[in-house]
């Protein structure tokens, strides 16, 4: 690193930093888009959770001293020759650094929003429509099945009626649960 030698120290410092730095970020990228990167490595006993919720993001992480690293360095060496003030360079530099870290956490926030929970659960077909595929018997006498659809899928469930006999292909409307996985239809 023969472009080093006639550097002041401060930029040495930024540039021995970000140097190595750059080098696990762009491998930690490659990782990630193979399908690697799905955990760091460093395991803490604490979290860093930022929002008072459940939120899976870690303070304390590997990544995230890269993240902040790689903000923290790369600033230093940009405004290096703009900032003649070192203290005040620091603090720029940290600044940035620190919201590199902040961006990233604002960046998974976002990405989870797009996860979608179709776990299949009885409660959720509550007051839906549904056809009936086998008649159902009136009066709590017997079951019979309906066809609901939820999120995307149609489910065969079992079902009862407290009124009159229900044939099949009629139009019921789900109303309750009951022993844990009957549903109890009236028809429409």
């Amino acid at each position: 690193m023969e472009f080093l030698e006639g550097l002041d120290p401060q930029l040495k410092l930024f540039w021995y930093i970000a140097i190595p730095i750059s080098l696990i970020f762009l491998l930690q990228t490659i990782l990630t888009f193979v399908g690697s990167g799905g955990a760091d490595g460093i395991e803490a006993d604490f979290d860093g959770d930022l929002d008072g919720g459940e939120a899976p993001f870690q303070l304390f992480s590997l990544r995230n001293l890269i993240n902040f690293l790689l903000g923290f360095s790369w600033s230093g060496i940009s405004f290096y020759a703009i900032i003649p003030n070192y203290p005040l360079l620091l603090l720029v530099s940290l600044a940035i650094g620190f919201a590199f870290v902040y961006s990233f956490f604002l960046i998974i926030r976002q990405i989870q929003k797009l996860g979608e929970d179709n776990t299949f659960r009885l409660e959720r077909t509550l007051g839906k429509i549904a056809n009936v595929y086998l008649s159902i018997p009136g009066n709590m006498q017997g079951k019979g099945k309906i066809m609901a659809s939820l999120n995307g899928s149609v489910r065969e469930l079992d079902a009862m009626t407290e009124h009159d006999k229900i044939e099949t292909n009629a139009t019921v409307r789900i109303m309750r649960v009951e022993s844990g996985n009957i549903l109890i239809v009236e028809k429409l």
